[in-house]
């Protein structure tokens, strides 16, 4: 499949990445540094900015589905909802209608699966990233895209193990996963749509 990449330099996407060339995916990826990307076989990198639309379309053009793992570090300036929104621009203008985007258990209804502790770091230290990825997920359900929403637990850089949890059931906890655990259930959402317009959490 012909992907479209958003994120492709942050520790998740790197994953997305690795293992979306390595099950013979195509991969478009849009990097404000292209030589972060090393040249290979089935990646073209489009440097950019996705806050610039110009960019976001390029990346998307031709493609058959787009893979959002947008980030931002603490006291950076949010991106994830401005660059979602040039996403679906893009998207709508060049007909693609598959999107898989990467948010955050405690975002919208996945708050009560977050203990009391993070919820007050997270407030204390995330807070505007957290506003920033509810104001992304919004955008992504009222668009007309054929979206599902991933929202991992605590991420580490552990080994793919395919070990892990997924779904909407509130009993499943914002444990700590792998970023490539995450990685392979994004890339199984390409041809399962069992979470078609939903948001399960992985964990």
């Amino acid at each position: 499949m012909h992907i479209a990449l958003f994120g492709a330099t942050g520790g998740t996407g790197r994953q997305v990445l690795e293992q979306a060339l390595a099950a013979g995916h195509t991969v478009r990826a849009l990097a404000r540094d292209p030589a972060r990307l090393p040249a290979r076989d089935g990646l073209t990198v489009i440097g950019g900015d996705v806050l610039d639309q110009a960019a976001a379309d390029a990346c998307v053009e031709g493609t058959e589905a787009v893979i959002c793992v947008l980030g931002t570090k603490p006291g950076d300036e949010p991106v994830e909802a401005a660059g979602t929104e040039r996403i679906l621009a893009a998207m709508d203008k060049h007909g693609v209608k598959r999107l898989i985007a990467v948010s955050s258990m405690g975002v919208g209804d996945s708050v009560e699966q977050i203990n009391l502790a993070f919820r007050v770091i997270m407030n204390l230290t995330l807070k505007r990233i957290m506003q920033a990825k509810e104001a992304q997920e919004r955008l992504i359900m009222a668009s007309d895209t054929d979206w599902t929403i991933v929202r991992p637990g605590g991420l580490t850089d552990g080994p793919h193990t395919g070990r892990y949890q997924a779904g909407r059931d509130k009993s499943i906890k914002a444990g700590r996963v792998s970023r490539a655990d995450v990685a392979d259930f994004v890339l199984r959402q390409l041809t399962d749509e069992r979470w078609l317009r939903q948001a399960p959490s992985v964990s």
